[in-house]
């Protein structure tokens, strides 16, 4: 067995003054598998460290919030006496190592935090992020990934109804793998991790313990290096068909009396599950591990408490209730094993055949965790960019055919084609809208859900790109008629211990909470992701936010595609042709200067309120947020989405045709009505700018009368990218 020393303790990731702080706390020399214990709790994954000052800035209350961050995933009321559990949480540096596994376990991982809490998980997202398109690792990480992801949820039965994808030189050492679930419960059934009753059985259930996931939550709490592919080893293995019996059998002695308390075993496995149902419930727990089930001979007492295997929840249940709950786990072909008992102690005791391998007091190990104030340096500011400065297109709907055709616009069917979306029979509606909607089943009731961030407005302004990511979230869960009700979020950046890092995710910190504020839009749970870089190369930040809304009537909602020809096309919001750090610049252009658009929350809030009221009164045929690549962009999509072309009016000679038709000014929709005097009346009262700018109709696009392009060529060319990319040798 090792001995501990600072050495040691360096090598499992704690500072020299981390370890005098252990040993503080012990007041001896601590035991292996308490050093194993002390990492993991205060790896970054597992404490957040870095970033829990800043996380307690954000607003996390709200009517109807049931529960905010600090649980397995947060909860909010929906109305007739159901809630609705959600969480989006990273597994990208395990994704990275390998594809197929990393990405599926994250799957895995996310539904386990929504069903532990009594909720039965109805619908899965992601977001992606992945390097250059020609970097040679891509194509590899995105086939594995999705593979993943598909294979994960499909077997399990749950629909994958959306998400995002998003290609970067950024990211080419270091992708993002993002993974969302929703579910639906009883409002006044949720199921708590506090732990209670000294003398409770504490019940381990699911699949054995093997040594798969070893230091994985360590391995997250760190940056990539050349030895990065070693690492194989400590990503973890799924079973999503033991997940899915899991989940049954959860929730059916769930519909018992008999859980005190349930954890789900993710990050850090037995370990983090025990320590904090202890530290939540204010109680001590005795492990005897030699109970545990292993799949593996001769498993140490460090390796079963640091185990990251899959498919596995820790519960204390009522007294006398051991048998009744055995038989449901036995019945659904799972293992159960009553490996410990609560006590009053205050203290994770754990013993294996009877010797002491460790003993930690829990307030010491929670309460004591670092905490760090880390310097940091606000991202200089960027000078506006005026649209004289871009050069202005020929042909600016050839402009917009290879916008449409490149890797960030291009069609996401390759990707959502093979995630089963249809199970369950209650999705509303299909991937490629502003958001994804299900059924509340039995009802005409629905939630919305999508995942949104622009990483190049956060990189170029942190604090605009954070408003800017919540204010997307609301407007996409606007444009389809939900009342927004709050957001996950899922943090990702690089090393917090660099201060230009620091800085970005403060600044962004700072955007989500004024945007979540004044959109009323709480934090109700989320993950934070660093050391997200590779030999000191870091991603851009991508502070991804899933938004979660509700419809109170489904015949209510729209979707994108334009419902017919002879409809009025409406504007809703200013625009001034903003072409800083747009998708135009970059795609087109190949640049990437300029300050990103400027993000107004009243307005936001007014144009959105004003939106969704119309949809709600029937007034509004279609709707489309305005977002990347700008109007034309959200244009032509509603194009494509239909079939049928449109005639657009430049309304605005006074902004060059390019910044008018790319320019991503912030708080705008796309509509169509049939009754556009009646739309534009209502704006005016108001307050709310609303221009008429087109009609629909006919089998292409044209511009001031003089710019054409067939919606079938702009389909077509949007549609080929990443089916071509993907069969490429």
């Amino acid at each position: 067995m090792s001995e501990v020393n600072q050495e040691t303790a360096t090598e499992h990731g704690l500072s020299a003054s981390e370890y005098e702080t252990m040993l503080s706390i012990m007041g001896r020399t601590p035991l292996i598998t308490e050093l194993g214990i002390f990492s993991v709790m205060w790896s970054e994954h597992c404490s957040y460290k870095s970033s829990r000052k800043w996380l307690k800035t954000l607003p996390t209350e709200g009517p109807q919030v049931i529960c905010g961050p600090g649980e397995n995933a947060g909860v909010v009321d929906i109305g007739d006496g159901l809630a609705a559990v959600f969480k989006i949480e990273s597994h990208n540096h395990p994704s990275f190592i390998e594809p197929y596994q990393g990405a599926a376990t994250g799957v895995g991982g996310i539904m386990r935090d929504v069903f532990t809490m009594g909720a039965r998980p109805v619908a899965n997202m992601n977001a992606l992020r992945f390097g250059s398109p020609d970097h040679p690792k891509t194509r590899h990480l995105v086939s594995g990934v999705v593979a993943g992801i598909g294979g994960y949820g499909n077997c399990i039965g749950v629909p994958t109804v959306g998400g995002e994808t998003n290609f970067d030189p950024a990211y080419n050492g270091n992708i993002l793998v993002n993974a969302m679930t929703v579910g639906i419960a009883n409002a006044d059934k949720i199921f708590y991790s506090a732990a209670a009753g000294p003398g409770n059985p504490v019940v381990y259930v699911g699949s054995k313990t093997g040594r798969d996931g070893i230091h994985g939550a360590t391995m997250a709490s760190a940056e990539f290096d050349d030895d990065s592919e070693e690492k194989r080893p400590t990503v973890q293995v799924g079973d999503p068909f033991t997940e899915k019996l899991l989940l049954e059998a959860c929730l059916e002695l769930m519909a018992t009396d008999a859980i005190v308390a349930i954890q789900d075993m993710g990050a850090a496995g037995l370990t983090s599950s025990t320590v904090e149902m202890a530290d939540k419930g204010g109680v001590g727990v005795e492990l005897n591990l030699e109970k545990t089930p292993v799949r593996e001979e001769g498993m140490t007492p460090y390796e079963i408490m640091l185990s990251e295997s899959q498919e596995r929840m820790l519960m204390v249940l009522k007294p006398g209730r051991e048998e009744e709950s055995r038989a449901i786990f036995e019945k659904w072909e799972l293992d159960f094993a009553v490996i410990g008992r609560v006590t009053d102690s205050g203290h994770v005791v754990l013993r294996m055949n009877g010797e002491l391998v460790a003993d930690i007091p829990v307030a010491p190990l929670v309460d004591a965790a670092p905490v760090y104030d880390r310097p940091w340096e606000r991202t200089p500011a960027r000078n506006e960019l005026a649209a004289a400065e871009v050069e202005m297109p020929a042909k600016p709907l050839d402009a917009l055919r290879q916008l449409l055709a490149s890797p960030n616009h291009c069609s996401r069917r390759w990707i959502w084609e093979q995630y089963d979306h249809m199970v369950m029979g209650d999705t509303a509606h299909h991937p490629g809208g502003d958001s994804a909607m299900v059924r509340i089943h039995g009802s005409e009731r629905g939630l919305a859900i999508t995942t949104d961030c622009t990483p190049r407005y956060c990189h170029a302004e942190p604090e605009a790109g954070g408003k800017q990511a919540v204010a997307e979230a609301w407007r996409n869960l606007i444009a389809v008629g939900a009342t927004p009700l709050a957001l996950t979020n899922n943090l990702n950046f690089g090393s917090p211990e660099r201060k230009s890092i620091m800085g970005q995710f403060v600044g962004c910190v700072t955007g989500i909470g004024a945007a979540a504020s004044a959109l009323d839009f709480p934090v109700v749970s989320g993950n934070v992701s660093f050391y997200n870089e590779t030999s000191g190369e870091a991603i851009l930040p991508t502070p991804v936010i899933g938004g979660l809304g509700l419809v109170e009537d489904l015949t209510k909602t729209t979707r994108l595609a334009f419902p017919a020809p002879e409809q009025a096309i409406v504007l809703i919001g200013t625009t001034t042709g903003w072409l800083g750090a747009s998708s135009y610049l970059q795609e087109i252009e190949g640049r990437t200067d300029g300050a990103p658009p400027p993000v107004d929350l009243s307005l936001e809030k007014i144009n959105g309120s004003f939106v969704r009221a119309q949809i709600v009164n029937g007034a509004v045929t279609a709707c489309h947020d305005i977002s990347d690549g700008g109007l034309i962009v959200a244009i032509a999509e509603m194009a494509m989405a239909s079939g049928i072309g449109a005639n657009i009016e430049v309304v605005q000679a006074d902004i060059p045709l390019h910044a008018w038709l790319f320019g991503e000014d912030q708080a705008r929709y796309i509509l169509t009505t049939t009754d556009p005097d009646a739309m534009l009346k209502t704006a005016n009262s108001e307050g709310v700018m609303a221009t008429v700018i087109g009609i629909t109709g006919g089998e292409s696009l044209t511009v001031g009368g003089s710019h054409t392009i067939s919606v079938n060529d702009l389909r077509d060319a949007h549609e080929a990218w990443l089916p071509e990319y993907m069969a490429a040798p």
